[in-house]
């Protein structure tokens, strides 16, 4: 018996894919990008912060490089070229009016059917789940909102950016409610674009092997579907 129905994405064209840190979309949400692209859909990623406080015994300033380096490996994986990073502070991202501003103009810029952001609870599958993450989440769901209201963030329509309705709000590692059905092939694209991020991975002693953790979520996801393989997500309607 399936419990998660499968998403239906025929109409979507474009994603957008908000979150705080360089490999946040690795973690099973890369594998989904893989299958949008290879359908023809637009898919954008846009990062928060540099990640820059990410490896212990290295600056911030040659962390954020590498980093950056290493996802442009990672979205080229999946087919992903347009990569924007931002310069908020990697460990203290606020759900702040900056925040939704800037992510509210990307939407508008953009134009996605549906946005993806990673789970922003309190408690993740791996633990207490990271600030940066909780407070991306809040953020971009209000801009999202902020983007389709032509009286709020006046300064984005003097820049040309008139208001966008993304329809949908997909969040990959919370309570799913639906499934993204997933080839092979995607699902291992999701871990090569993972290990794309090589140093990083290397400065987390108790990392899994994202040759084991990627097909163990999409396997998952799949029984749950019904299907071979597939990535859990919670869907609402925005």
């Amino acid at each position: 018996m399936t419990e998660l129905p499968l998403f239906d994405d025929r109409d979507i064209n474009r994603v957008l894919c908000v979150v705080a840190h360089p490999d946040d979309m690795e973690y099973g949400g890369s594998a989904a990008v893989a299958k949008w692209t290879d359908e023809g859909k637009e898919v954008a990623y846009l990062l928060l912060t540099r990640g820059e406080a990410g490896i212990r015994d290295r600056s911030p300033d040659e962390v954020a490089q590498l980093r950056a380096a290493e996802q442009r490996r990672a979205c080229n994986i999946v087919g992903v070229d347009d990569l924007e990073i931002l310069d908020f502070p990697d460990g203290l991202v606020e759900p702040s009016h900056e925040l939704r501003r800037a992510i509210a103009r990307k939407i508008r810029q953009f134009g996605p059917d549906a946005v993806v952001v990673t789970n922003f609870d309190l408690k993740a599958r791996w633990g207490l789940n990271h600030v940066d993450h909780r407070n991306a989440g809040v953020a971009t769901i209000d801009a999202i909102r902020d983007a389709d209201n032509p009286w709020i963030f006046t300064e984005l329509r003097d820049e040309g950016l008139e208001a966008w309705k993304a329809g949908h709000l997909l969040v990959n590692g919370g309570e799913p409610t639906h499934a993204v059905a997933l080839s092979a092939d995607h699902v291992d694209r999701g871990v090569r674009s993972l290990e794309a991020h090589e140093v990083y991975l290397e400065a987390l002693s108790d990392h899994p092997a994202p040759k084991d953790m990627i097909p163990s979520i999409a396997t998952s996801g799949g029984e749950l579907a019904g299907v071979d393989y597939a990535l859990p997500v919670a869907v609402f309607d925005m």
